[in-house]
């Protein structure tokens, strides 16, 4: 084999982890924009600005591993562009709900005629979801104030090749987890002064959960709090 030559297998051995992290688009009134995501129950990661010609908001949709941001000074679309931006969801009725709870306008569950995304032909979308009930076929839209489309996608069960393998590079390093755990044992040992005695184990490990999955840590807290309730019954002194 020539030298720069490599088999697959070699180059799958050895390829980066590349994950989309950040879609940046352009809004025309940052402060709109910010209440309308922080309206859909969007975590605020930063707001941040540079003197007068830049600020940056990064906001993460519940339980996403990629966030958008947007702002001032920032290379980015323009506003209302893109027209189709998706969020996977695992229940679209649930999502549709919590979305008009929040007073966002949702439009009725459709399918596409002749498949997802394609908006070929006279009329490309059809009422009502996907006739054979088929993971990743049924979905609903709505837009934010500047005109972006969002889809939500209802995604039940992934097809094969979907999803990626963990690696042990992914884990968790072992300085981020004696952070996590000393965090986790600082926040444990005011609900242990207030609460009925418990094993220790059993509030980490919703506590833990939580923060692993994006929760802020007074999340997390809430979260271990209402499993020790109602899942175990302790009860405060």
């Amino acid at each position: 084999m020539n030298q720069g030559e490599h088999t697959m297998t070699e180059l799958e051995k050895v390829q980066p982890d590349m994950k989309l992290e950040v879609v940046v688009i352009g809004v025309s009134d940052v402060d709109r924009a910010k209440a309308f995501y922080d309206k859909l129950g969007w975590r605020l990661d930063i707001d941040f600005t540079v003197g007068d010609d830049f600020r940056g908001v990064q906001m993460t949709p519940h339980n996403s591993q990629a966030s958008i941001i947007f702002g001032k000074g920032a290379t980015s679309p323009e506003p209302g562009s893109a027209k189709s931006l998706v969020l996977a969801v695992d229940d679209l009725d649930a999502a549709r709900a919590d979305l008009l709870a929040r007073g966002v306008r949702v439009s009725e569950v459709f399918h596409y005629a002749r498949g997802p995304f394609n908006d070929t032909g006279e009329n490309p979308r059809v009422g009502g979801r996907d006739p054979e009930g088929r993971s990743y076929f049924s979905f609903a839209s709505f837009e934010d104030p500047d005109g972006y489309g969002w889809l939500l996608q209802e995604i039940t069960s992934r097809l094969p090749g979907r999803e990626w393998k963990s690696s042990r590079a992914g884990d968790t390093d072992a300085a981020t987890l004696a952070e996590l755990l000393r965090e986790t044992a600082e926040h444990h040992g005011h609900y242990e002064q207030t609460h009925a005695e418990h094993q220790w184990s059993d509030w980490y490990a919703p506590y833990l959960s939580a923060r692993q999955q994006g929760s802020s840590s007074e999340e997390a807290a809430a979260a271990a709090d209402r499993y020790m309730e109602e899942v175990l019954h302790v009860l405060p002194r």
